[in-house]
């Protein structure tokens, strides 16, 4: 499954959009977020492990995920589903533990010409700092590639 880059776009001071396409049909690529044996073969780094995958994908159901590193240390998130409509939208929270703000994601899966696009939609809640940090780095992103277009182009 090849992939086109992913795009970031601030939608508001509390809401950012995730967009990416993938060269696969928006079932399979539905399936590749949904399911635990699927989704821990992709969302993992080098030198990491997920033993606990758990995806109980329903209106009022939950999911867990837990990674390790090679070092023994880990890290957890989890979240509630609250809407699903296969294979077209997911709405979930998502935790990251008591010192992150739990987040609303709206997911989306669109499909053309055989190409779908998977676009997340990341609610923070109001006025936290987590969102200002995003937007400058948002802004830090910007600034590095309009650094790099203008030595490309000679100045």
């Amino acid at each position: 499954m090849t992939t086109s880059t992913t795009t970031l776009t601030t939608l508001s001071d509390e809401e950012i959009s995730i967009s990416r396409g993938f060269d696969a049909p928006r079932p399979l690529v539905f399936d590749a977020h949904t399911k635990p044996e699927l989704v821990s073969q992709w969302l993992l780094g080098p030198n990491w492990t997920m033993p606990v995958c758990e995806i109980d994908l329903r209106p009022g159901g939950s999911w867990r995920y837990v990674w390790r590193y090679q070092d023994g240390t880990g890290m957890e998130m989890r979240g509630d589903f609250r809407e699903v409509e296969a294979p077209a939208r997911i709405v979930h929270t998502e935790r990251w533990g008591d010192e992150w703000p739990e987040t609303l994601h709206t997911v989306l899966f669109a499909e053309q010409d055989g190409t779908t696009t998977v676009t997340r939609i990341v609610r923070y809640p109001s006025h936290k700092p987590v969102m200002r940090r995003s937007r400058r780095d948002d802004e830090r992103c910007r600034t590095q590639l309009r650094t790099a277009r203008c030595a490309a182009d000679g100045g």
